[in-house]
């Protein structure tokens, strides 16, 4: 069954909450909010920033005081499960945009999670990644041997990506694969191994996001490439989450597709 308050809060303002305000993805996501009319946005948590004002709202470092139908987490991945622990005990609808959501550690966030309310970790909030995933999955049961090459900007704290290791997992479970023919003289030359699919983290100052799956047959190659020049472009799709999220059952979801 939905989030007990799904019918609810379809004939009201949904009151909206951000972790990590401040950083890099929450600030447009908190500029689209405010900018919504069925949104409102009710509290922004940082303890790095406490005492500061964003968009008329002033940071708290406390989650107690934190009330919101929907919590958006974007903080760095060090500190996210101990965010996650205090929206799970409040109760909170969570949209995840914090990267580095390995399969083991979506593993331990679903033991710690329960099933109090619905929990979406999406590794990509921009709807054009979301379509490059589903066209590389639909696109792989046809191909030999697929890669995986994302390019993000060198202050990225982790590697491989959140996008890059749901994608690995997704058409991993669809039969794609990585040849593993060679043998590495340096280690690490042939990237990380995830589900079988090989992946390759780059890290460039001039970049913010993008990503290229490579399927090839003998004799040709596809590449579904996908680029993001502005974090702007991750904004509709928080939103499309945040309006979504109370439709889906208690647990943790995993990508955008589950609102979508």
């Amino acid at each position: 069954m939905p989030c007990p308050d799904a019918l609810e809060w379809a004939d009201r303002v949904i009151r909206v909450a951000l972790s990590g305000a401040g950083g890099k993805l929450a600030t447009p996501i908190i500029a689209a909010v405010a900018s919504s009319s069925d949104l409102e946005l009710s509290g922004l948590y940082n303890p790095n920033r406490a005492g500061t004002e964003i968009d008329g709202q002033v940071v708290t470092g406390d989650a107690s005081s934190i009330s919101a139908d929907v919590m958006v987490e974007t903080a760095h991945p060090d500190v996210v499960f101990d965010n996650l622990a205090a929206w799970s005990e409040a109760g909170m609808a969570t949209v995840v945009g914090t990267s580095g959501f390995t399969p083991e550690r979506l593993g331990e966030l679903r033991t710690m999670w329960g099933s109090s309310a619905p929990c979406l970790v999406v590794p990509n909030f921009s709807i054009g990644a979301v379509l490059m995933m589903r066209f590389a999955t639909e696109a792989v049961e046809h191909f030999e041997a697929v890669e995986i090459i994302e390019r993000h900007h060198s202050t990225k704290p982790d590697a491989p990506s959140g996008t890059s290791l749901a994608t690995a997992m997704t058409i991993g479970k669809a039969g794609g694969v990585s040849i593993e023919g060679s043998e590495e003289l340096v280690a690490g030359a042939r990237g990380a191994a995830v589900e079988g699919v090989r992946v390759h983290a780059l890290r460039l100052p001039g970049v913010i996001a993008q990503q290229e799956v490579a399927l090839s047959n003998p004799g040709e190659v596809l590449s579904i490439e996908h680029l993001s020049t502005s974090y702007e472009s991750f904004a509709a799709g928080a939103l499309t989450a945040v309006r979504g999220v109370s439709r889906l059952d208690p647990g943790v979801h995993l990508g955008l597709d589950a609102v979508l």
